[in-house]
This record gives C-alpha cells, structure tokens and sequence, in this order.
C-alpha cells in the first residue's frame, strides 16, 4: 500500500513538472498530456522553421554554384543581369555597391529576391568601360559575397 502510495506522488510530482514546463493550466492528468503534446508539436515546428531560416543564410561553400552575370552593351550602357536559383539576401546590395564604384548610373532595375534572385539592370558609365569589365567587377563581387577566392 506504501509503494502504491509513492508511486502515485511520484507521478503526481512528474506530472506537475509536465505542467510547469509547457505553461499548461489544466488540472486534470489526460489535459495535462495533452498540452504537453501540443507543446512538443510547436517545439517541432520552431526547429524545422529555424533550420530552414540556418539553411538559407549559410552561405554555399562550393556546394551550390555561384549566380550567373551577363552584361551586354547596348547603345549607351550596359544591360546587367545577375541570377541564382537560390535565393541570397544582401547581395543585391553588393551587386549595386559595385555600380557606384564603378560610376555606373542606374537607369532601370528589376530585382527579385524571394525564391531565387535575379535581378536586371539597365546601367549607363560616366566613363567609357568595356562590357567585360563590368562583368568581372560583379563577379568579384559575388564571389566576396559568399566568401569564395579567386
């Protein structure tokens, strides 16, 4: 009868750290199970969407190719494009950055960060530059952005 006795004050003090743990208010034990099993599902969850938010702002590390870069000449400019079937946040801001450096006016842009990035640009020069140039200083630029040597 004594052990009994234990065993149902053990189980009681357990269940009352269950309680404690998941904020829960219920009083009755099968409730109490239940928002604890409601708990550990929303536990669930946060990882999973912290994992995804991990994954995407690891930068690749030869894994995922860098963005493609075309820059064509147009009559007076250059048409840029930039795109990555991943998307990658802040290096839009990397991209234009090397647009001021090299005196490139920014007529039109296009910008798509969401799910991939691309963005096209419409850039005129102060000065004259090749295409080419143009090119190389944006892929430069990416490849600092995820850190990867020349």
């Amino acid at each position: 009868m004594v052990s009994r006795e234990h065993k149902r004050a053990a189980l009681h003090e357990k269940l009352q750290i269950l309680r404690s743990l998941t904020n829960s208010h219920a009083l009755r034990k099968s409730s109490i199970i239940v928002d604890a099993s409601k708990y550990i599902k929303e536990l669930k969850h946060k990882v999973e969407r912290l994992n995804q938010e991990i994954a995407c702002t690891q930068k690749p590390v030869d894994k995922s190719p860098l963005p493609e870069v075309t820059v064509e000449t147009l009559e007076k400019g250059y048409l840029i494009h930039v795109f990555s079937e991943k998307s990658c946040p802040g290096l839009l801001v990397s991209v234009l950055e090397v647009f001021e450096d090299l005196g490139l006016n920014v007529l039109e842009a296009k910008a798509s960060c969401t799910d991939t990035f691309r963005l096209q640009a419409i850039g005129r020069d102060g000065e004259s530059m090749n295409a080419e140039v143009v090119k190389e200083a944006v892929e430069r630029a990416i490849k600092s952005f995820f850190g990867v040597g020349e």
